[in-house]
């Protein structure tokens, strides 16, 4: 029997009868501690319930938006995404269409899980779990009905089951193949892997175990942490953009390149003792699924079969030699040496003997002739780290050996010809360099044949959980620690850290908090940020202090002072909107609503009743500002 359709402002009356349709009517019992859960405890009335994820969603037809909270979202067809699904399908192959798919979903899951982790702070564990579930349905993918789900936090084991009703991948995939031989909810399994992964902070992996594409009544799924599953690798392999990009956590690397399906788990030969040079990098394991870390990797994958000169630019810390040693790996030059060398290590009297090499005598103890790094890396690749702090002289030097293709040793009276594939990487912008004049304009084109932009991590958030569940298992083998995983309090403070030092300050962190936390016990933000790190991010939440009006109040991340950082850009905010950000310890807390409706009327009026500039003033859409006032019923004198 066809079910009714609701609008957004149904949804607000009918909260409960749509959070049972969506979950099933379970007994409310007390909140659980914060951490782990069990769905068998959770109460329809928890917030965030499907009436409070609705009030997210804005229409703004003015200027042809959408918005989810502070996502931009679009109405589509499904016979449109339909069509280009069958597109995928029929010109790259049912293998990469499954994982570009996949890998789509698990963005949109990892965003929604952001969404839900900044909009409710001090959402319970299971109710922020279960958002999930509701925000699936509001957005038109599928209905879930939730089998069981559980989390235990002190093993760091996460246990779900579902069941998937209305799949519109399923109406689309049979409607052009009809009934097949295997699972196709392909995004839909990437968007739960994403949303359960982000929201705790270590990988959990999502398989179809039944499917209406592939004759079953309805659509099964199982989610576990990816520890748990006995072959998770055919599941991980779809979101990796390329193949030797690795998804899973360094638990898992030695089972999975055990298998004899794929040659290695990165995709690339496995290097051995008698190799001429080993990797550089000390977790060869490349991890990511954001689209601006797979936009680095097809590029990556683009050059490597050329002999083409490669600049990775990026701030420090984002992986530029990890980059610098896989595209050495998977080009043909992967059985000749690779050579690494920082510029900023050599001392300017040392740069020419280095590169080029010296004969003996050439000057006071050159007691033997030694090849420089050009000779070292014939036939392979040289790697030139940070190479915007050579001196003007050094470059000179480069360039020449780099247009002739030959070196000359330093007391040497004849040249050596070299055959050499060069990589540079640097953190500076070297056409503004060449501007100030202390880069060489010509050795920048010469360099300059294929860039490579690597993005910061704040700009691929969605590779945090990943991140942080592959560098606790590392940390743990390489310490012998038992750390079951990261309590919701460390999670939540990772996502809101800004993370200055980008990959090697979370790599940095994790191994800190590995050697901090008990046997046994989560990590704890107070683990991680030990070292008097600030958070420059921290959660937003509204109160009411006595008749001083609403307050804003910021929940950072403390630092080994057990200070904690408001958000410059919400205390400016704050202060245009006439309201004071009020001391860390407050005495009285009023509910949610009265608060928001006391700062609304307070930016109304300071605004003159202007909605639009005291929508600016909150720092929300003019849309948002009018369904809140009409929320409370407050009028706008005209």
């Amino acid at each position: 029997m066809p079910k009714r359709r609701v609008s957004l402002a149904d949804l607000h009356r009918t909260a409960v009868g749509q959070g049972q349709a969506l979950l099933g009517t379970v007994p409310a019992e007390a909140p659980r501690a914060l951490g782990g859960f069990d769905t068998h405890g959770i109460s329809q009335h928890t917030h965030p319930t499907v009436a409070d994820i609705s009030e997210c969603l804005f229409f703004s037809p003015g200027d042809g938006r959408i918005w989810l909270q502070d996502q931009r979202m679009i109405l589509l067809h499904s016979q449109a995404l339909g069509s280009l699904r069958r597109e995928l399908i029929d010109s790259i192959g049912l293998d990469k269409a499954r994982g570009l798919l996949t890998r789509a979903g698990y963005v949109s899951g990892a965003r929604d899980a952001r969404l839900v982790r900044q909009q409710w702070p001090d959402a319970e564990p299971t109710a922020a779990a279960m958002a999930g579930t509701r925000l699936h349905a509001l957005e038109g993918v599928v209905q879930v009905e939730v089998v069981h789900a559980r989390y235990n936090a002190e093993l760091g084991e996460y246990d779900g089951e579902f069941i998937w009703h209305n799949s519109s991948e399923d109406d689309e995939h049979i409607a052009a193949y009809g009934v097949g031989g295997s699972p196709a909810c392909w995004m839909q399994v990437g968007y739960a892997t994403g949303y359960v992964s982000t929201l705790f902070g270590r990988m959990v992996v999502f398989r179809e175990v039944e499917c209406r594409s592939s004759g079953a009544a309805h659509c099964r799924v199982v989610g576990k942490s990816a520890e748990r599953w006995d072959d998770p690798e055919q599941d991980l392999f779809y979101l990796n953009a390329q193949d030797f990009v690795g998804t899973p956590p360094a638990a898992l690397a030695d089972k999975l390149l055990g298998k004899a399906r794929r040659a290695t788990y990165l995709g690339v030969p496995q290097r051995t003792a008698s190799d001429a040079s080993p990797a550089p990098a000390n977790h060869t394991t490349m991890v990511g699924a954001s689209s601006a870390f797979n936009a680095a990797c097809h590029m990556l994958q683009r050059v490597a079969p050329t002999a083409a000169t490669v600049l990775f630019t990026g701030e420090s810390g984002v992986g530029k030699e990890m980059f610098a040693s896989m595209l050495h790996r998977i080009s043909p030059r992967s059985s000749q040496p690779f050579v690494a060398i920082n510029c900023a290590a050599i001392p300017e009297t040392l740069v020419e003997s280095e590169l080029f090499g010296v004969e003996r005598g050439a000057y006071t103890g050159a007691g033997t002739s030694r090849p420089g790094r050009f000779e070292r890396a014939h036939g392979g690749t040289l790697f030139l780290d940070e190479i915007g702090t050579l001196s003007l002289v050094a470059q000179g030097k480069l360039l020449r050996a780099l247009q002739e293709g030959e070196v000359e040793r330093v007391g040497g009276t004849r040249t050596v010809r070299v055959d050499v594939r060069l990589v540079a990487a640097t953190n500076v912008d070297l056409r503004q360099a060449v501007r100030e004049g202390t880069f060489r304009e010509d050795l920048f084109y010469r360099l300059n044949v294929f860039p490579i932009h690597l993005p910061p991590l704040r700009e691929r958030r969605d590779d945090i959980p990943l991140l942080m569940s592959h560098f606790l298992a590392h940390y743990q083998r390489k310490h012998q620690r038992q750390v079951p995983g990261f309590s919701q309090a460390a999670v939540k403070a990772m996502f809101h850290y800004p993370f200055p030092g980008n990959i090697r300050e979370l790599q940095n962190l994790i191994e800190r908090a590995v050697i901090l936390a008990t046997d046994g016990e989560p990590v704890e933000p107070h683990h991680l940020f030990a070292g008097g790190e600030q958070s420059g991010g921290g959660v937003m939440s509204l109160h009411l202090q006595g008749n001083s009006g609403g307050t804003l109040h910021a929940q950072g991340v403390a630092g080994a002072g057990g200070a904690v950082q408001a958000p410059q850009a919400a205390a400016a905010a704050s202060a245009r909107a006439g309201v004071a950000l009020a001391p860390a310890a407050a005495p009285v807390v009023a509910p949610l609503h009265q608060a928001e409706e006391q700062m609304l009327r307070q930016a109304l009026q300071s605004a003159g009743g202007n909605v639009a500039l005291a929508a600016r003033l909150l720092g929300i859409s003019r849309a948002t500002m009018a369904y809140r006032l009409r929320k409370f019923a407050i009028g706008v004198e005209r």
